[in-house]
């Protein structure tokens, strides 16, 4: 079941205290409204009661996913690449082939669940962002795109797309593309990201891995 505490929060603006309640574990599969909500921002959002400033709570936050067998740990701002949480794993001790990641935002939270609700591979979809986000890049005669998140796939259509931000004001910029171009970042993640597969704990499957695991690909390839 989803989990919720009481906790004193103060406001940026104003310094005004106030109570909320602040959820530390989503199960999407028994609570869908809560799942709703937190993917409309509404379960994050905060008002003063007293100024009226407006934003969003940033903590961490596990979203568990029974029917499709995936878990999304939320911790902001996170830099490590692998974390093992002994008590969370003792909690879920008796789940087995459960797809574990950490994201350091929001948005990238809930690309990992459109991802996996799609019953697609998230390393292959990595891999695919960040050869798309070169082409959007050269497209646009920018340095590099950094930030990119996932936001349409159709089977059917053979096409997958997503939204990047560019420019100073980082507008938001849609590139599609036909599916043959996840097949081969797929066929990179069976070549050689077995261990990655393998590994305990919550991975962090981001634009960073995907740039060490093509030169990983790089290198095997060429036999060094």
């Amino acid at each position: 079941m989803s989990n919720v505490i009481s906790k004193e929060v103060t406001c940026p603006r104003c310094n005004h205290t106030s109570s909320a309640h602040l959820f530390i574990s989503i199960n999407a599969t028994n609570d869908p409204q809560f799942k709703r909500d937190l993917l409309s921002g509404q379960l994050l959002s905060y008002k003063c009661p007293d100024c009226g400033y407006e934003g969003r709570y940033m903590y961490p936050l596990l979203y568990n996913d029974m029917k499709h067998r995936f878990m999304v740990y939320l911790i902001p701002q996170i830099d490590r690449f692998q974390l093992e949480d002994r008590a969370l794993e003792d909690d879920y001790r008796n789940l087995k082939g459960i797809q574990k990641r950490i994201t350091a935002d929001f948005n990238s939270m809930k690309e990992k669940i459109f991802v996996f609700e799609s019953g697609l591979d998230d390393m292959a979809v990595e891999l695919t962002k960040y050869a798309i986000s070169e082409m959007v890049a050269k497209k646009y005669e920018l340095g590099r795109v950094t930030e990119g998140y996932l936001t349409m796939y159709n089977r059917e259509a053979n096409t997958i797309g997503f939204t990047f931000f560019i420019g100073e004001d980082s507008e938001p910029f849609v590139q599609s593309a036909r599916l043959e171009i996840y097949r081969k970042s797929m066929k990179i993640v069976n070549a050689i990201c077995g261990n990655d597969k393998k590994l305990s704990g919550f991975i962090k499957i981001d634009r960073e891995w995907a740039e060490n695991t093509l030169f990983r690909y790089k290198r095997v390839k060429s036999g060094r």
